[in-house]
């Protein structure tokens, strides 16, 4: 029996319950608008949407543990059974015209489908075994994105016919196929262990803790929360707006948001196929951003219905994009064996999230109006995605190089000598010509997982500090300035070495600072010698020479002082989105990598000045200084 054939029953059960879901919030929706003024139209329509997702929030947990004490195709059935009578409920709110009774049926709706949502997804391990996981989950994610579209279609057109029999023979219709399909079921079941609290806000807590053991993983986890609460905030917002300021009809309503929905999808598709072979993670800030500057537009300019309906479509795709990679990253950064409770804690965060787009919907059109629904998501969306960049390492680092490119082109000599084995790590010691090349360096060498040691000033600078907390690096103190520091200074190498013992990567300039003359001056520094005398057998020291930025705005060429890196940034970005980078000529930008551990081996049985004479005759090929280049 083919894995399609065995997983049919749970399918079939499964987009029925996702028809009735939606066809019913859809139709209550559109039925009970008419029973209320016109200004509270928007209201009931976040008002019936919050009703049948706050049930996944409050009972999620507790439906989880419910596989622990009943059989989960009993438990399928069972809910089935209940969908009989609340569509019975449903029905008679709509025949007596009464909006609380008919808004708790879909309450009711969202407590059936919540309760027994972990059992059906639970049973694809029991009807396809281990290797049928994964065509399990793609086939019902896949029969669900169908039942959403479906139940909105048929829900916003049969509201639109005032018959009480059409609205019956659907809604019971699809009940009784949902249940009919339930008894085809058929799995070996496999019994349930489980050991998580049912209180929604104990379980949260308790999986906020595990997720929190995968650096930045929270931050990804939140940024696809909001894609889910943008997406519940769009949804309701045009069961309204696409009436009002386009008179479109119920119908046509859901179409434009089945029309979405394939956007959504064709934009997950796209993304999944990039994802295999680009970073795509590292683009989805541009997703975001684009998408919230389409929503600004919608809100500042007036359109027709076919030029809205076309940037919608373009919103969804967008979505779609933005979507596929933080879900990629839940799954590659954690762990098998807590995989599971960390997609519950998001699949009920995301509630959480989708349950606020609700309300805050209905604050936004009561105090400020319709029209600014659009200005809101815009600036949450675009923001967030905004700070994205400069809260996950890799995304910084990827946006950092491509950026970077732009103007300079990067060639890497030697860097087989970074290829070390697992129990082996890296001590980086690299020349310094400008402040660019340690964005440069970390950008390029984001997947070896390096710590630099950065001087104090630079967790000053607001976004730089953010950015360096990220790649976990080290404050050195400004001696300079202060003679405060010296014993924390004088602590640096323990704390180096120490890090090379526990087999960490770290990334220091022996000579302290920006070369003023084109060459590295080491002098009287006593850190990189220290450090050496202590090297782990196990560390590999890897000298770095950096060609090409001598002469650059970024270097001190011809300058009295070091340039402000943060004016620079800024003028850069501003070349950059202006458009002018392009006219610009490019820098060619060398990097020559050696493996001079033997050496410095042989080096660190000398005295401190002799030492470091040593480092700088291997830096400094170029006896008067290497040669500016000046653009």
């Amino acid at each position: 029996m083919s894995n399609i054939k065995k997983f049919l029953p749970l399918y079939s059960t499964n987009i029925f319950g996702v028809i009735n879901d939606n066809a019913l919030k859809f139709l209550a929706a559109f039925v009970t608008m008419k029973w209320v003024s016109a200004e509270h139209g928007a209201t009931i329509v976040n008002v019936t949407a919050a009703a049948l997702v706050l049930p996944y929030v409050l009972f999620s947990p507790l439906a989880g543990k419910l596989p622990k004490y009943f059989s989960k195709i009993r438990i399928i059935r069972t809910a089935k059974l209940a969908e009989f009578a609340i569509m019975l409920i449903a029905l008679l709110g709509i025949y007596i015209q009464n909006v609380y009774i008919t808004v708790a049926s879909v309450l009711l709706m969202g407590l059936q489908s919540a309760l027994f949502s972990p059992s059906k997804y639970g049973l694809i391990k029991d009807i396809g075994g281990v290797k049928g996981i994964s065509e399990g989950m793609g086939g019902m994610e896949a029969f669900s994105f169908v039942g959403m579209l479906l139940g909105a279609v048929i829900g916003s057109f049969i509201s639109e016919h005032d018959s009480f029999i059409l609205y019956f023979g659907v809604l019971v219709g699809i009940a009784a196929l949902g249940y009919l399909s339930s008894l085809t079921i058929k799995a070996d079941e496999q019994k349930y262990v489980e050991d998580s609290s049912a209180n929604p806000i104990k379980f949260i807590i308790s999986a906020s803790k595990i997720t929190r053991k995968y650096k930045r993983l929270p931050r990804a986890i939140h940024l696809l929360c909001l894609f889910w609460w943008l997406s519940a905030s769009l949804q309701t917002i045009l069961m309204t707006y696409c009436p009002e300021h386009f008179g479109m009809s119920n119908f046509h309503t859901g179409c434009v948001l089945a029309i979405m929905a394939i956007g959504v999808s064709a934009g997950c598709v796209i993304c999944g196929k990039l994802d295999k072979t680009h970073f795509m993670l590292g683009r989805i800030y541009m997703f975001g951003i684009t998408l919230a500057i389409i929503l600004f537009v919608i809100y500042k300019y007036e359109m027709s219905q076919t030029v809205f309906t076309i940037l919608l479509t373009v919103v969804a795709f967008l979505g779609g994009m933005f979507k596929i990679p933080l879900d990629a990253e839940i799954q590659k950064r954690v762990d098998t064996k807590e995989l599971n409770i960390v997609l519950a804690y998001f699949n009920l965060l995301s509630f959480v999230y989708i349950f606020i787009a609700c309300g805050t919907n209905i604050l936004v059109i009561r105090f400020l109006g319709v029209d600014y629904v659009f200005l809101v998501m815009a600036i949450v969306f675009g923001l967030a995605s905004f700070i994205f960049i400069f809260v996950y390492k890799s995304v910084i680092s990827d946006f950092t190089l491509r950026k970077m490119k732009l103007h300079y082109r990067l060639k890497f000599e030697g860097e087989e000598c970074l290829n070390i084995n697992k129990d082996e790590n890296i001590l980086l010691l690299p020349t310094h010509r400008a402040v660019i090349d340690p964005l440069l360096l970390l950008g390029s060498l984001a997947h070896i997982n390096i710590r630099p040691l950065v001087d104090e000033r630079f967790f000053k600078i607001p976004f730089i500090n953010g950015v360096l907390k990220q790649f976990n690096a080290v404050s050195v103190p400004d001696l300079r300035k202060s003679r405060k520091g010296v014993a924390q200074a004088l602590q640096l190498d323990s704390i180096v070495t120490q890090q090379l013992q526990e087999g960490g990567n770290i990334l220091f300039y022996p000579s302290g600072h920006v070369t003023t003359d084109g060459k590295e001056t080491i002098g009287a520094r006593r850190l990189a010698h220290d450090i050496c005398c202590k090297l782990p057998e196990n560390t590999h020291v890897i000298g770095l020479r950096i060609y090409g930025l001598w002469g650059s705005q970024w270097s001190r060429y011809q300058k009295s002082a070091t340039p402000n890196i943060v004016k620079l940034l800024v003028k850069s970005f501003l070349l950059i989105y202006s458009g002018v980078i392009w006219f610009m000529k490019k820098r060619d930008v060398k990097f020559e990598f050696f493996d001079i551990t033997n050496q410095v081996k042989e080096w660190n049985t000398l005295p401190k000045m002799e030492f470091n004479r040593k480092i700088e005759e291997f830096y400094n090929v170029y006896p008067d200084g290497e040669p500016p280049l000046v653009l």
